[in-house]
Parts: C-alpha cells; structure tokens; sequence
C-alpha cells in the first residue's frame, strides 16, 4: 500500500471569504485554532508571497520552530505555505517537509474553507512509516493530520462564528 501523500478537509464558516482569509492568513494567529500550532514569528511588511516566517509548534512536552515560505497569499481566494526546514534549538535542517493550503469558496450561508495537508518528504515507505510512527505516538502522518485538520477547522469556526470574535 503507497503512502497518502495529500489529504483536506472543508468546513462552512459563516463569513465572507474575505474575513475568513484575513483571519488564516495571520499565521501568528494559528495558535488559536490548531492543535499543534502554537503561532508564528513573521517580518515586518506581513504577508505576501515569498516571505519567509517562522512557525511555533508543539506536541506533547517537544516544541520546534519550522521555517516557512508563503507560496500564495491571494485575499479571499487562496493561502498557502511550505515548510521548508525545522529544528529543535538555534539549528535548522532544511528539508522538504510539507505544505499547507487554505481556499476559500464562497457559498450559501458563508465561505468553505478547505485546508490540505500535502507530505513532501521523498522518503522510502517503510522509513517515512517508522519515523511517523515515532513522533506522532503510533500513527502515520496522514491520520495523524487528518485529525489535526479536523481540529483546525472545527476550532477555526467556532472562533470566528462566536459573538465576541
């Protein structure tokens, strides 16, 4: 059985499309949603495509920084991002990891969000299942984001859906 490279999920928020963009891509904010996100570090100026942030992550007691590059940031329409390299300390390894897609569909009642998960690792099946296996406490990647995905998007409407956002 092949590896699951790329996987999504969508969910009606009842925004406009614009609103919704706004609010995902604002990276510093996907602490608020994410189960593993705890924010990001982006430059001055915002962002745009090609701009270079760095994303604050944890699971369980580990916590790492990825270093990312915004591929689209196109309002109301498309955002996305590739983590291109990690590391536990000072140090990164660069490294195709992943890359991450949010659109926005406007539809009756709000906006679909759909976010995609995309593995870029290039690795041996048998590898790429045993390093998953180990840092995800038993599971591949593609279950163990198919989870998170659902998490995201689910907290992503609750929190802009509530009254006080």
């Amino acid at each position: 059985m092949s590896r699951v490279m790329s996987l999504s999920d969508s969910i009606v928020v009842a925004l406009d499309p614009a609103a919704v963009y706004a609010q995902v891509s604002d990276v510093a904010q996907m602490g608020r949603w994410s189960p593993e996100n705890l924010g990001a570090t982006v430059p001055a100026g915002g962002v745009a495509a090609g701009v270079v942030f760095e994303g604050h992550n944890k699971r369980g007691p580990v916590r790492w920084t990825t270093r990312c590059r915004i591929l689209s940031a196109e309002p109301a329409v498309r955002f996305a991002f590739r983590v291109e390299a990690m590391g536990l300390g000072p140090r990164f390894v660069r490294a195709r990891i992943a890359t991450w897609e949010y659109t926005f569909e406007p539809v009756a009642g709000g906006t679909r969000v759909t976010e995609t998960w995309h593995d870029d690792r290039r690795w041996p099946k048998p590898l790429a299942d045993a390093f998953d296996r180990i840092v995800t406490r038993g599971h591949l990647f593609a279950d163990f984001q198919r989870h998170n995905i659902t998490t995201t998007l689910t907290n992503l409407k609750t929190t802009l859906e509530s009254p006080t956002s």
